[in-house]
């Protein structure tokens, strides 16, 4: 999808679902994993994940731009534009966006690297970093740690 594509489906979605115009940009910013899309106070702009713009993904980036434009709307008309506030929630909800971003693969997850076992009481310990074992002690009752091997 180009960036005239998603100023035109933004442009749609906006009066369709909401009956208003949308009249600022709308960027699409592909340094984003957690985020769906963001709202811009200062000057009203949409910013939207590169990683939705993918047809298999259509549906999840209409429900993001809703939300987006839930913001959008709600701090134009002076209303309270907060996840937390009642006017966001109730109007998010009207449109059938969504709340929260639908995670497809984008976040990283840690790798546990190293296991640690307590001699005394058999306690593991599963880390992503290596801990000194001179320093450090079971936190269960103080006993010895020996590094496992991880396969």
């Amino acid at each position: 999808m180009t960036q005239y594509e998603l100023e035109q489906l933004v442009k749609e979605i906006s009066f369709r679902f909401f009956g208003q115009k949308f009249s600022h940009q709308v960027k699409i910013n592909h340094r984003m994993t957690t985020t769906g899309g963001r709202y811009h106070l200062n000057d009203h702009h949409l910013e939207i994940n590169a990683h939705f713009l993918l047809p298999q993904y259509r549906d999840e980036l209409i429900g993001i731009i809703k939300h987006e434009l839930t913001h959008y709307h709600l701090h134009l008309a002076g209303k309270g534009y907060h996840h937390r506030d009642r006017d966001f929630k109730v109007l998010l909800n009207q449109v059938g966006g969504y709340q929260f971003t639908p995670d497809i693969g984008l976040r990283r997850t840690k790798k546990v690297r190293y296991a640690y076992l307590c001699q005394d009481c058999g306690q593991n310990f599963m880390r992503v970093r290596r801990i000194n074992l001179r320093r450090y002690v079971c936190g269960n009752c103080g006993g010895k740690l020996i590094q496992l091997t991880l396969k």
